[in-house]
Formats: C-alpha cells, sequence, structure tokens
C-alpha cells in the first residue's frame, strides 16, 4: 500500500468533518443526538471494532475504524456547537499530551524498554494533576472488572509496588487458592466468593508479570470452548441427536477430537 502524505491524511478526515456539517443540519436524525443518545451506539462500535481485532480481519478493522472516528467526530461536533471545543482543540491537545509523556523522544529523558516508558508515563501523569489524584483514580470505575484488575495491577507496578520477581505472584497465586479450598471445605458461600475474587486477582497479576493480557488470554479460551462445543453438537446433529441425550462419556470423545482436529 502507498504511503499516503499528511496532507493527503488531513484532507481526507477534513472531507468527513465536511460531510458530517451537513449531516447535522440536514438529516433528522443525525441532527437530534446529544452525547446521551450516542454513548451506547459508542460503546457497541468500539466492542465491533475489538471483535474485528480479534479476528485480525484486516477489511472490518478498516470499516469499525471509521465508524469509532465518526463518533468522536460526532462529540467534538456537540461540543463545537455548544461553544465548548472543536476537533482541532481535541487533536491538539492529545498532540501536546503525546509529547510531554514522551520526554525520550522529544526531549533528553532515558528509556530503554517499554517497561521503562510506561513507568514515565504514570509519573508523567502524576506530575500533571499535582499530586491531587491517587495512582489509581485514573483507572474507569466501568470497566469490566478483568480489565479493571489488569489497570489498576499495572499502575500501581509502574509506581514500584510489585513482586520483585514472578515467584512472588506464583506464591501468591498458590497462597490465595489455598485460602479458596479452605472456604469451599467451610461451604461459606460469601467467603467463597471473597476468596475466588482474591485468587483471579492473584492470576490477572501474574499473567501481567508474564506479559501476558489476561482479557485476550481469556477471550480465546472463551473460543476455544465455543469451537469444540459447536463440533460436539454438529456431530451429535449429523447423527440424529441432540447434545442434552448424549452422555458425557460421548461428549468428551467429541471433544478429543475436536482438540485433535486444531492440532
Amino acid at each position: 500500500m502507498e504511503n499516503k502524505s499528511t496532507q493527503l491524511k488531513a484532507e481526507a478526515i477534513g472531507r468527513v468533518i465536511d460531510t458530517l456539517d451537513r449531516l447535522r443540519v440536514e438529516c433528522p436524525w443525525d441532527r437530534k443526538q446529544t452525547n446521551t443518545s450516542l454513548r451506547s451506539n459508542t460503546i457497541e462500535e468500539v466492542y465491533e471494532l475489538c471483535q474485528a481485532l480479534m479476528d485480525d480481519d484486516t477489511a472490518n478493522i478498516r470499516k469499525e475504524l471509521g465508524d469509532v472516528l465518526l463518533h468522536i467526530l460526532f462529540y467534538a461536533k456537540i461540543a463545537e456547537e455548544k461553544g465548548q471545543f472543536d476537533v482541532a482543540d481535541v487533536a491538539d491537545s492529545l498532540n501536546q499530551k503525546l509529547i510531554y509523556r514522551h520526554p525520550h523522544v522529544f526531549g533528553n529523558v532515558q528509556a530503554d524498554d517499554a517497561s521503562q516508558v510506561s513507568e514515565n508515563w504514570e509519573k508523567l501523569k502524576l506530575r500533571e494533576k499535582d499530586g491531587n489524584r491517587s495512582v489509581l483514580s485514573g483507572v474507569p470505575q466501568a470497566l469490566p472488572a478483568l480489565i479493571k484488575a489488569y489497570r489498576i495491577q499495572e499502575k500501581a507496578a509502574n509506581v514500584g509496588f510489585d513482586w520483585p520477581d514472578n515467584q512472588g505472584c506464583w506464591d501468591k497465586v498458590s497462597e490465595e487458592i489455598g485460602e479458596l479450598r479452605a472456604e469451599v471445605d467451610k461451604a461459606d458461600k460469601e467467603a467463597m466468593e471473597k476468596e475466588f475474587g482474591d485468587v483471579m486477582f492473584s492470576l490477572v497479576n501474574l499473567a501481567r508479570k508474564l506479559g501476558i493480557n489476561p482479557e485476550n488470554a481469556l477471550e480465546c479460551a472463551n473460543r476455544k470452548f465455543i469451537s469444540r462445543f459447536n463440533h460436539i453438537e454438529q456431530t451429535a446433529k449429523k447423527a440424529g441427536r441432540s447434545v442434552d441425550s448424549m452422555t458425557l462419556e460421548e461428549m468428551d470423545a467429541l471433544w478429543d477430537d475436536a482438540k485433535k482436529r486444531e492440532s
């Protein structure tokens, strides 16, 4: 693919902005949209982009990026109409932040690897807040719990609150599993739930130390399970049977067959 110049890219974005400006005036649906009405659609578009990224579907990634970009421009347009800011202000603020938070590129700070960049990033963020906000305050409360756990631990680690090596994480996982087993033996459901959460939190921390994104890992496991279970259902259907009429042994055999097909 031919690399386009910055000017051509800017002109393309400008055409979208011009189109949106016209739609905002001439289209009844576009005209009535607000930050509130668009919010749920924005969430849906981001998830559709995530799906395309997981599928590594280039055509759909391109399409879904466009949909997300539309929402970004739409919110900026609404703010412009209210006299608050416009898309140029959004871009300028982003550019200033990128330059400020990359002193190893635009300044004289040394950063030899990605972990050092992340640490510097968090320290600079705290400096921007003048110490008035906590390290973890930047983690959105509305994040799904698995992603939130990862971000919480990542931010804490960036200011030095972390196990010095992987062994500490392994030991913590073992400790939490032992505590869960103890509560299971007592059949205390509330305590079991608490300890199960601790096990998951410790596993997320281990994943982070191993350089694994737990959200991606769990999604891979979800997809693998779906693929194998679909094989069980489809095979049963071909034999004129339903899954609920099969024995566990029969399903296990088909599960193993699906695993062999994968390899």
